[in-house]
């Protein structure tokens, strides 16, 4: 995908190569668990080609960005929405668009500047959160904290997903400290664990470190953390990975069987009358059915039911690569007879049997495939390259979002 903010930048690696001077084997043996700072040279390149203060001053200005695409936050404090965001004029009916006027005072006195959701609205920062993701198996979110000199935007806290923290411009001090809450959910914030953290974070640091341009630095989830920005304007970018852990495995083996639960008629009849189910004494008859019923269930769970459970929610947690709606019916509209397509980027695509055939699952949707056409697509999505099918499939798989025309390749 081309965009005009993209000119001149460098060619990107792709995920994990960015980010980190470990092989996969070395990078799972301490996830989760150990933070790490990689200095830039042993990188295979800046992050400047994601976002630079050029890049930064644009969104803020002339892209039209509303709430809550931005945060304004000073020493722990984030400021109301109202702040910082005004209307958009005459023809735009909307009315918390950000107000650049309000911007550039704010961050004059010393606000940090948090920008959101970076990999839905910035094209350089979408295709490498995409490729990160990817390699990693964990949804990623990515946005920009952006500092003025000597100012800290948020005090000592902890996550509750993994970070990957990229400096693109300017030096930051960083301080980490062990967790208070080791491996904490999404449901356990550091808020719940405030005097602890408060009291851990006066401690010894147990990595105490300035960031510098290029510089990259892996904070497991849970770790304490605080950063002060030194000298001049700091930008970097915070990799969110919203890591799976075992509580979705557990989620998914009970919601399977509570399914099967649902598949006996003896678990479906109703509760006699007169019943009271706030008496314990009551429900125990009920209960060691039921409990009985749920062991059996979840002892008959395979990996399949699981996978296919856990399936939908990664299918849900991401998007595919973005498309080009105007350029895509005019390559249609030339005709799809003999039209090379490739199966979109990041699609997820999977086919589930069907009385009719099969149906084609990915991020995209749902697409009923005939009997006759599902060999064609099980062998081009193998193939994963351009590839000419016959022209109303081709129609069918573009229409759907989940082909992409192509050049064809090379004689």
């Amino acid at each position: 995908m081309t965009h005009p903010d993209e000119a001149g930048a460098p060619e990107r690696c792709a995920g994990l190569a960015r980010v980190t001077d470990l092989q996969p084997q070395e990078l799972a043996a301490s996830w989760g668990h150990e933070p790490r700072h990689v200095p830039a040279q042993a990188l295979p390149a800046p992050f400047d080609d994601l976002l630079d203060n050029r890049a930064v001053d644009r969104l803020l200005s002339v892209h039209g960005l509303r709430t809550p695409f931005l945060r304004v936050a000073r020493e722990g404090r984030t400021l109301a929405d109202g702040d910082f965001t005004r209307g958009g004029g005459v023809g735009a009916g909307v009315s918390d668009q950000l107000d650049d006027t309000a911007l550039l005072r704010l961050f004059a006195e010393g606000h940090t500047l948090v920008l959101q959701g970076l990999h839905r609205t910035h094209p350089p920062v979408l295709d490498f959160a995409q490729d990160l993701s990817a390699d990693l198996g964990h949804p990623v979110q990515v946005n920009a904290y952006v500092t003025p000199p000597q100012s800290r935007g948020f005090a000592a806290h902890y996550d509750v997903h993994d970070v990957f923290v990229l400096q693109v411009g300017g030096d930051k001090h960083w301080r980490l400290h062990p967790p208070v809450q080791p491996h904490p959910l999404r449901d356990q914030p550091w808020q719940d664990h405030r005097q602890a953290v408060d009291e851990a974070a006066k401690g010894e640091a147990h990595l105490d470190v300035t960031l510098r341009p290029g510089d990259a630095l892996y904070i497991p989830r849970g770790w304490l953390h605080s950063a002060t920005a030194l000298g001049g304007v700091s930008t970097h970018l915070t990799v969110g990975v919203h890591v799976w852990h075992r509580g979705h495995v557990a989620e998914a083996v009970l919601d399977t069987a509570r399914r099967a639960l649902a598949d006996l008629p003896e678990h479906r009849t109703s509760l006699r009358p007169g019943v009271d189910v706030t008496d314990p004494a009551d429900l125990a008859h009920d209960l060691a059915a039921v409990r009985a019923a749920l062991l059996d269930a979840i002892a008959a769970v395979d990996e399949s039911a699981v996978a296919a459970q856990l399936a939908a929610r990664s299918r849900s947690a991401g998007r595919p690569a973005p498309i080009s709606p105007l350029s895509t019916t005019q390559a249609l509209a030339d005709g799809a007879d003999g039209l090379p397509i490739a199966p979109r980027k990041h699609l997820q695509a999977s086919l589930e049997p069907s009385a009719d055939g099969a149906v084609l699952v990915s991020r995209a949707g749902r697409l009923p495939l005939t009997a006759t056409e599902v060999d064609d697509v099980t062998a081009w999505l193998a193939v994963g390259d351009a590839t000419v099918l016959a022209p109303d499939l081709t129609r069918r798989l573009v229409v759907a979002g989940v082909a992409v025309p192509a050049q064809p390749p090379p004689a």
